[in-house]
């Protein structure tokens, strides 16, 4: 079964800004990567996790001004993650459960390895499922 770390394999660095970083940036920051999260870190420590959900809910409903609001005042601290091992059903389960798009990967010493998404775990489940059924058409038709 596959887990967390054969979908982050071959990923280089995580994207992430600092606290300190205003919401105007790190949106603009997300945009340009084309990602709905960037994990908040002090140094090498994971302080928090801003997303799509928390520009909507604590930056536009509250009324917030993005170009001088920082990230730190606005992002999840409270971080859902998952270690490397974990497999995607777990993953599936934890997303379903806590109802997060997002879970960074951290080794157990608190290493941050990469983020998965639940876009990711979709796109692998389609893959196998691509595959199976081509398996399954070759050996039908052959």
């Amino acid at each position: 079964m596959a887990t967390v770390s054969n979908l982050i394999d071959g990923r280089v660095g995580v994207v992430s800004v600092s606290p300190e970083t205003t919401v105007r940036d790190a949106a603009g920051l997300m945009n340009e990567r084309r990602i709905g999260a960037v994990l908040v870190m002090d140094g090498e420590h994971l302080v928090g996790i801003f997303s799509e959900r928390d520009v909507l809910r604590r930056v536009v409903a509250e009324g917030v001004d993005p170009a001088t609001t920082p990230v730190g005042k606005v992002m999840t601290s409270e971080v859902v993650y998952c270690q490397p091992g974990a497999t995607l059903d777990e993953v599936k389960s934890i997303f379903k459960r806590r109802r997060v798009r997002h879970l960074p990967v951290m080794e157990p010493g608190g290493k941050v390895l990469g983020v998965v998404s639940i876009g990711d775990v979709n796109a692998h489940d389609l893959d196998d499922s691509q595959a199976e059924l081509t398996y399954l058409r070759e050996y039908l038709f052959s």
